[in-house]
Order: C-alpha cells, then sequence, then structure tokens
C-alpha cells in the first residue's frame, strides 16, 4: 500500500511538471461556448529550459552477472543457427545466464553492493531502494529483500516493473523523491533473468537475451548545487503490448460447486522483432531529442549516450537520427546480450569503471521495451574518478 501511494504521488507530480489537465478534464470533455460538451485534444509537450531538471545526482555504479557464459556457437548445437548470423543482426556474441540456485536477489544485492562502494555510502544511509525487474524470485516483488541482503534497514523498499525501460523510469522515479525532499540517497537497481521465460527452440527470440543486474547511487543535491538530472521524459503506449509480452497462461479450475478460477504460469517471450524494430527506432531518438530539449541542450553537448543494449543495429539507427557518432555510443551486448531492466547499468558500470566516463560528463541515457514504453533522461555525472 505505501509504494502504491508513493507511486501515485509520483505519477501526480509528473502530471504536474508537463501540465497534464486533472482527472476530472480528461475523460468526456468540458462544455463549449455555446453549452456543447467538447473533448478535449491531447497537446503535444512543448519544452521549456530548465522544467525538467531535478536536484538528483549519480554517484556510484556497479554491475553483476552470472559466471555462466554461452556463447553464439554453444547455441548452434541448441537451435539452427549460427555464430555469425547472430552477430551480424544484433551485435550479440554471448550471454550469461542463472544456473539453478542462483536468484535475481543475488545478482541484484551484488550489483547494488559495488554501486554503494563505489559512492562510498554505507547501506544503512540507503532512505529508498527501486528495483526495477520482470522477472523477480519473488512474484510479490524482491525490492525489500535485496534492501535487506545489502544491509539498507532503514530504507522502503517497492519493486517496479516497466521490462526494458524499468531502469530508466527507476532513475526518474528516485530522483523526484530526491529532488523534493523526501529522501537524501537513493538506490536504484535495474535487473532481469530471462533466460526463465525463453523459448529455448525459438531462434529469434532465444539468441537475444541473457541475465544481469546493475545498480546507480543516487543523492540529493543541495539547493545551490548543480541538478544532476537535467532533462527527462517518459511514454507508454498499451496498443503495442501485442508486439512483445509475456503473458499469463493458466488452466481452469474448478471450486467444486463454488466458482471457477485459473491457476497455471506465464507464456514464454513473445515479440514481433520488425515492429518492435521500427519502434524503437522511431521513438528512442525522439525521446532523447524532447529530453535533450528540457536540458536546453542539443545533440552536440552530449559526451555519451548509454541506450537500452537491445540491438546494435538499433544503437546505430538511433545515433545516426540523432547525429551522434558511434564513438560517443556506450554498448557491450556482444558480451551480455539484452539483459532487459540490467543493460544500462551493465553498461555504464563497465563505461566509468574502464575511466571512459568520467565526473562530470554528460550523458543521455534511454530506455525502451515492452508496454510499449519508452524515455529519456539526460544526467551530469557526479561519481568521483576510482
Amino acid at each position: 500500500m505505501i509504494s502504491r501511494l508513493l507511486l501515485l504521488t509520483y505519477l501526480g507530480c509528473v502530471a504536474g511538471l508537463h501540465g497534464t489537465p486533472p482527472a476530472s478534464l480528461s475523460g468526456r470533455g468540458v462544455v463549449a461556448a455555446r453549452g456543447q460538451p467538447q473533448r478535449l485534444r491531447s497537446r503535444p509537450v512543448v519544452a521549456k529550459a530548465g522544467i525538467s531538471k531535478l536536484r538528483s545526482k549519480l554517484v556510484g555504479v556497479g554491475s553483476c552477472a552470472p559466471p555462466t557464459r554461452v556463447t553464439n556457437v554453444d547455441l548452434e548445437d541448441l537451435v539452427d543457427t549460427t555464430d555469425e548470423w547472430i552477430a551480424q543482426r544484433t551485435g550479440i556474441r554471448s550471454r550469461h545466464l542463472l544456473a539453478p540456485g542462483e536468484t535475481m536477489s543475488e545478482l541484484g544485492s551484488k550489483a547494488a553492493e559495488r554501486a554503494l562502494e563505489m559512492a562510498g555510502v554505507a547501506a544503512e544511509d540507503v532512505d529508498l531502494v527501486i528495483f526495477a525487474t520482470s522477472s523477480a524470485d519473488d512474484l510479490f516483488g524482491d525490492a525489500a529483500n535485496v534492501a535487506k541482503l545489502v544491509g539498507a534497514t532503514n530504507a522502503v523498499a517497492f519493486d517496479l516493473t516497466a521490462a526494458c525501460s524499468g531502469f530508466l523510469f527507476g532513475i526518474n522515479t528516485a530522483s523526484q523523491f530526491l529532488h523534493n525532499g523526501a529522501y537524501k540517497t537513493a538506490l536504484v537497481i535495474g535487473g532481469d533473468a530471462l533466460s526463465r521465460w525463453v523459448d529455448w527452440n525459438d531462434r529469434s527470440t532465444c539468441v537475444l537475451f541473457g541475465d544481469g543486474a546493475g545498480a546507480v547511487v543516487l543523492k540529493a543535491a543541495a539547493t545551490d548545487d548543480e541538478a544532476g538530472i537535467l532533462g527527462w521524459e517518459m511514454h507508454s503506449n498499451g496498443a503495442g503490448r501485442k508486439d512483445l509480452n509475456l503473458c499469463y497462461s493458466g488452466e481452469p479450475r474448478e471450486l467444486g460447486d463454488v466458482a471457477t478460477v485459473t491457476s497455471g504460469t506465464y507464456d514464454t517471450i513473445a515479440m514481433n522483432g520488425m515492429d518492435v524494430y521500427k519502434f524503437a527506432t522511431t521513438k528512442v531518438p525522439k525521446v532523447l531529442k524532447e529530453a535533450l530539449a528540457q536540458a536546453d541542450m542539443t545533440a552536440d553537448d552530449i559526451d555519451w549516450v548509454v541506450m537500452h543494449q537491445a540491438n546494435i543495429r538499433i544503437m546505430e539507427t538511433v545515433a545516426k537520427k540523432l547525429g551522434v557518432s558511434m564513438d560517443k555510443v556506450i554498448h557491450n551486448l556482444d558480451e551480455y546480450g539484452n539483459t532487459s531492466a540490467g543493460s544500462i547499468p551493465l553498461a555504464l558500470d563497465e563505461a566509468v569503471r574502464s575511466g571512459k566516463i568520467k565526473k562530470g560528463d554528460t550523458l543521455a541515457i534511454a530506455g525502451f521495451g515492452a508496454g510499449l514504453s519508452w524515455g529519456a533522461c539526460v544526467i551530469r555525472w557526479g561519481g568521483e574518478p576510482l
């Protein structure tokens, strides 16, 4: 109940920032001058410089992937595919998979511990933990368990489910709480184990996904300090659900003469690859430009772009439409594949620890995936040099 109230509060803040009309004015319309009902038309968001600046700084990052590594060559023995076929179409060469006995909570907690260590923040000083995942160990959520595992005993914790957009949505959500003064320190974790929900006989999907998790530590910036979130934007469209989903599948169960319910599990991942590709290459450049406009910036002001690691062709197309060289696009999907909510922080962690991303660099981050959902934020990296 607490989590739902917090989320509702946050969504209300978002509506206020973007000028969304209140519910009482949205559905059936308002009365026109002649007394006739008139349906309100949605208006495009008009970017205003600084409207999305949030006093929230990303100061540490960590990641964790399972030790089991499966290459494209290994998959040649499983399905009708080749290393060349997979690599040319996706950019993926290998992926890491959870083994029996290994859990999503363990991956998330290890990533969180590494992020806290980099940030120099004690776990007991964390006020808020958000775990973005669509493949939790517990259907009721893993965030509270992860908070326990890392020792964040003073934090409120909840899960956020937005598939591959989850980590990006998590950053934007946590930053609202830090900006408005509700909390001072937050831990946002993104991770998924989609190997649990892949049809390993379907070569069109099983070659894409891997397991992994990443985390960032965010701290509230002082009112006289620079904002860390310079601009942000988020969208969703349920009409695209048919193109990418993982749906409940239940069998009828008779409860005597009382009622009939269903009992079951979930199907495997279903994806219309071509439509998802079109969606990503259309919406991601647009939402990045929206976030940049909110920050009063252009693509020329970006030091690095960190996108959801779904497909190298998507990233190349987005970079071209954005007018950014691929030299500025962070990617490591060749090693990890598509780890859903884990992909952005996995790539971010690698780039920070290698010294590529430095304190003060401006990053444009974009997530996109099932829902369909997509979003972006422009951040100034605040972590100290290692």
